[in-house]
């Protein structure tokens, strides 16, 4: 195992225990637990990352194949929950789709470059101030996406009776935790980049296989911000580009330490970390 850390950039970490334990000492970060390595937050925004995969993923099998996109008409309602419960997957993917107007879809990019913006979560609305203690408040859901055209969080408040965007906000330079979707993309990165290497043969020396897909790996990942002089000019527009680390963890295995390295995915680039 010491042989490993010396040689490899990745350096596989013996275990979970020790991995969280260095982790946590040297940098202030908590690795997740192995159970929930690939977890993405809270149950909205997993489901809507989850599907934002499923469809790029399929557009990837069909390839050349596939038509023009277009925005798909808002499903008939199925299942609603009333007042404060949660939503109901009908309703997640009902607001979706309102969410994402024409002209939102033929404007933005997702992050692998597709027409769309991506999707992060989808969140129940706090009620307005003069609403908190009515009984019949209107209910309404907060769905998110991140434009990688301009690098613009878009927040779409989608009113689930009446079925309209009601409200819309745009901002830039705020970065929310990287999804599921975007975790897989900047591992997909990762992987195929000469910076990479290291994470490659730590994998190779885990399980005797070579590493070339990120459904081989559980990750976890957070969003990395420029710190001025504490990172390669490379790295200068995090905060503004969207960039992430990864915590990789070979299933059912190790740890692996690749925290040099951050994927900057508005930029589809990756750079390491100044030692």
């Amino acid at each position: 195992m010491r042989d490993t850390v010396r040689r490899h950039l990745g350096k596989v970490m013996a275990g979970t225990a020790i991995a969280v334990a260095s982790t946590a000492v040297m940098v202030g970060i908590t690795l997740p637990g192995a159970a929930g390595a690939d977890d993405t937050g809270g149950q909205a925004g997993s489901r809507s990352t989850q599907q934002a995969g499923q469809d790029q993923g399929q557009g990837r099998e069909q390839g050349a194949a596939v038509a023009p996109g277009v925005v798909e008409q808002a499903p008939a309602e199925g299942d609603k929950g009333r007042g404060s419960d949660p939503l109901t997957d009908d309703e997640i993917e009902r607001v979706e789709q309102i969410a994402v107007s024409r002209q939102l879809f033929n404007a933005s990019e997702d992050v692998e470059g597709e027409r769309g913006p991506q999707r992060l979560t989808v969140d129940l609305a706090e009620p307005e101030a003069d609403e908190a203690d009515a009984t019949d408040a209107p209910r309404r859901a907060d769905v998110t996406f991140y434009d990688y055209r301009d690098d613009t969080l878009v927040t779409r408040t989608v009113d689930l009776d009446s079925g309209k965007v009601v409200r819309t906000g745009e901002q830039q330079g705020v970065q929310p935790p990287p999804s599921r979707a975007e975790s897989l993309e900047a591992a997909r990165l990762l992987i195929a980049d000469p910076l990479g290497a290291g994470l490659r043969a730590d994998y190779k020396d885990a399980t005797g296989k070579d590493l070339t897909s990120p459904d081989q790996l559980r990750l976890s990942g957070g969003v990395y911000r420029a710190t001025p002089g504490a990172q390669p000019a490379a790295l200068d527009k995090c905060g503004e580009h969207r960039c992430v680390r990864l915590f990789p963890k070979v299933k059912n295995g190790p740890w692996i330490d690749a925290r040099s390295l951050v994927i900057d995915l508005s930029a589809r680039k990756v750079a390491e970390l100044d030692r």
